[in-house]
């Protein structure tokens, strides 16, 4: 297949612009597309030079792309389970001409460390379901609940993966939800991933947290910081400057 084929759009879908580096990304005109805790997440994230980066569930590869634009890192692999998801991260990785340091791999979560091997990437980023069984309307659309819902791989799985993949001292960020705190901390530290960072994010500055950042260390020490608060809006309709200067959205 010629790099021409593989970046021709399919039916129902668009090339959106990223806002850095001139990069783009194929999604969907009428199925899941990234939101802004991919976007976050990106920001709150780093690879230092010449490190090696695995995105667990990676979608379309948001994370992967935004990741390689604001980072030195050596090498970015994005891991997603479902076929026509895994074909569109493929297709924009070539419409940026990011061959060379982005891969994207069809495979399975739980299936990770099997797939890559033990200790071999200093960084691990995930955007996983939030919803397990118990929390939320599973969505009729499947690419949107797989998404969403702990379907095809539960919170466990990406934290035990995670650890697995990692090196001593290498670096999980997830993107969750608040109201699972207390598991997310129980679940990282029965893997020995010890919370070092932790970010809030707030729709309003007057509204309670609807997601948080946190960035774990395989074999780190117990102390965390819990850092100032993202404000994405700071009126309807209208993102906050720190989410234009930081995240570059």
């Amino acid at each position: 297949m010629d790099m021409e084929a593989e970046i021709n759009l399919k039916e129902n879908e668009r090339i959106d612009d990223l806002q850095r580096n001139g990069y783009q990304i194929i999604q969907k005109t009428d199925g899941f597309c990234f939101g802004m805790d991919a976007v976050l997440l990106s920001g709150f994230a780093c690879v230092k030079k010449g490190e090696r980066a695995i995105d667990l569930g990676t979608g379309t590869g948001i994370i992967p792309i935004l990741l390689e634009a604001k980072n030195e890192g050596k090498e970015y692999i994005g891991l997603e389970i479902q076929e026509d998801m895994a074909d569109m991260a493929f297709r924009s990785v070539a419409l940026n001409h990011l061959e060379e340091k982005i891969s994207v791999v069809k495979g399975d979560i739980k299936e990770a460390g099997k797939l890559f091997g033990k200790s071999t990437f200093d960084v691990v980023t995930s955007n996983p379901p939030y919803m397990n069984d118990t929390h939320g309307l599973k969505n009729p659309d499947l690419p949107k609940a797989i998404a969403r819902h702990e379907i095809l791989c539960t919170l466990e799985d990406v934290v035990r993966e995670a650890a697995g993949l990692l090196k001593p001292g290498g670096r999980f960020y997830m993107v969750h939800r608040p109201r699972r705190l207390n598991e997310i901390v129980m679940m990282l530290t029965k893997y020995k991933l010890e919370p070092k960072r932790m970010k809030m994010v707030h729709p309003f500055i007057n509204k309670e947290a609807n997601m948080v950042l946190i960035e774990a260390v395989r074999g780190g020490g117990s102390m965390m910081i819990m850092e100032a608060p993202v404000i994405v809006f700071k009126e309807p309709g209208i993102y906050s400057d720190e989410i234009y200067d930081v995240y570059g959205y």
